[in-house]
C-alpha cells in the first residue's frame, strides 16, 4: 500500500486549509458557559465557503458536478477541518451523499447530488439507533406501503413506510434530508432517504458533550417513495464505515492542534528560569502523545484506503475501521487529557480556547465508543477469519 497523496488530495487539503484559516475555535459561545446547545444553526458562512470552493462535492463524480476524488481526500479534509472545530456537517452530508452515488438509483442521484455539491442541500445520518449501543438499523423498521399483499403491488411500486427512532442525530435540525438505517421484516438492512419535514418525522431537541445541536427523530408512519429507498446489499455497513472513518479523521486533526497548542505553550512557559518544554517529564509525556497521533493517522489511512478501494485483504474492512477505531477512540483522550495537564490551570480557563477541544474530543469519544468494545469485535473478526 502507498500512503503518498495524489496531487488532487494534496490541493484539497490545500484548499480547506485557505477557507479554514479564517475559523477561529471561539466563533460559537463557550459549551462551559452556555446551558443548553451553543448556537441555534450551522456555521453558515463556513458553509457557504466551502461550497463556493467546491469542497463540499470532493468525493462526487463530474457528472453531479463534483471533483471525482475518493474518501481518502475526504478525511484529508475533515482532519483540517477538526483543527478549527468547524461547526458544519461536512462528514454527514458528504459521506450521505457518496453512498447515494455509489448505490442509490439515478433518480434519487439526479434530486439530491448536484445541489448537495452545490452546498442548497445539506444531509444528514441517523447512525446511533435508539440507544448507541445496538446496530442503528434495528431500531427502524421499514414495511411495504398499503394493502400490498392484497392489491398485488409490490414495495418497489407503492414505496415503504418507516417506525422508530433514531437519537443523536448530528445537525439535523439543519438538514434538508435525513438518512435513515433501517430494517425490514426479513432483518435485511436497508437506508432510507427522506425530508425532514416530511409527515411522520418529528424532532426532539438534544445537546452533545461540545454543546452542539443533536435531535432524536422520531418515525410514525414516514412514508418513503420507492426510489428513496437504497436496498443494495452493502449500502449501510460501507457508508457507516465512511462515517466510522470520517470521525477518526476529526479524532487525527484535533490531537493534532492540541498537540500544537501544547508545544506553543510549554515552549514559552517558564519555571526555574527555563522553559517547562525542557523538563524529561514534561517532554516524555508530549512523546507519548506524538508516538499516538501516528499511530491513529496510520490506521486511519489503511482504513480510509479499505473503503476506497475496496482492496481486498486476510480481513474484512470492517477489521481496519476497527483498529482505526480502537486509536482513535483511546488515542484522542489521551491527547486532551495531558495537554490539559501539561497546562495546568490555564487549560480550563474558558477565555482559552483548549476546554473547547476537550469537550469536542470527549464528543468524539463517545461517538466512536469504547477501544475495549472495538478490541472484542477485532478479536471475533479474526476468529472468523483466522491469519494462514
Amino acid at each position: 500500500m502507498d500512503f503518498t497523496f495524489t496531487e488532487e488530495q494534496q490541493a484539497a487539503v490545500e484548499a480547506a486549509r485557505a477557507v479554514f484559516s479564517d475559523v477561529a475555535p471561539d466563533r460559537a459561545p463557550s459549551p462551559a458557559l452556555t446551558p443548553g446547545a451553543v448556537a441555534e444553526d450551522i456555521d453558515r458562512q463556513l458553509w457557504n465557503e466551502l461550497a463556493r470552493t467546491d469542497l463540499l462535492g470532493l468525493t462526487l463524480s463530474p457528472d453531479h458536478g463534483g471533483a471525482g476524488l475518493d474518501p481518502i481526500a475526504l478525511c484529508l479534509v475533515l482532519r483540517e477541518s477538526a483543527k478549527v472545530l468547524a461547526r458544519v456537517p461536512l462528514l454527514e452530508s458528504c459521506a450521505v451523499a457518496t453512498a447515494v452515488q455509489r448505490y442509490g438509483g439515478s433518480t434519487l442521484a439526479a434530486e439530491l447530488l448536484p445541489r448537495a455539491g452545490r452546498g442548497e442541500l445539506i444531509l444528514t445520518v441517523g447512525a446511533n439507533g435508539r440507544s448507541g449501543h445496538d446496530p442503528a438499523e434495528l431500531a427502524v423498521t421499514a414495511r411495504p406501503y398499503g394493502e400490498n399483499e392484497e392489491n398485488g403491488t409490490s414495495a418497489e411500486d407503492s414505496g415503504w413506510v418507516l417506525d422508530g427512532v433514531q437519537s443523536a442525530v448530528p445537525w439535523a435540525q439543519a438538514a434538508d434530508w435525513i438518512a435513515i438505517p433501517a430494517h425490514t421484516a426479513g432483518g435485511r438492512p436497508v437506508l432510507a432517504l427522506l425530508p425532514r419535514t416530511r409527515d411522520g418525522v418529528t424532532l426532539a431537541d438534544q445537546v452533545s458533550t461540545s454543546g452542539e445541536r443533536l435531535a432524536e427523530v422520531r418515525l410514525d408512519g414516514a412514508r418513503v417513495e420507492a426510489h428513496e429507498l437504497i436496498d443494495a446489499p452493502g449500502c449501510w455497513e460501507w457508508l457507516r464505515s465512511l462515517l466510522t472513518t470520517g470521525t477518526c479523521a476529526l479524532a487525527l486533526g484535533l490531537g493534532e492542534r492540541v498537540l500544537a497548542m501544547t508545544a506553543e505553550y510549554t515552549g514559552k512557559r517558564e519555571q526555574f528560569g527555563f522553559p517547562v518544554a525542557t523538563f524529561q517529564a514534561v517532554a516524555v509525556q508530549a512523546a507519548d502523545r506524538y508516538i499516538d497521533l501516528r499511530a491513529m493517522e496510520a490506521t486511519l489511512w489503511q482504513a480510509a484506503w479499505r473503503i476506497s478501494s475496496d482492496a481486498g485483504g486476510p480481513l474484512p474492512t470492517a477489521a481496519d475501521v476497527a483498529v482505526a477505531k480502537i486509536w482513535a477512540s483511546d488515542g484522542v483522550r489521551r491527547v486532551v487529557q495531558t495537554a490539559q495537564h501539561l497546562h495546568g490551570g490555564f487549560g480550563a480557563d474558558t477565555d482559552y480556547p483548549l476546554h473547547r477541544f476537550h469537550a469536542w474530543a470527549k464528543q468524539i469519544e463517545l461517538s466512536l465508543g469504547p477501544a475495549a468494545a472495538h478490541e472484542e469485535a477485532l478479536g471475533d473478526l479474526l476468529a472468523a477469519h483466522p491469519l494462514g
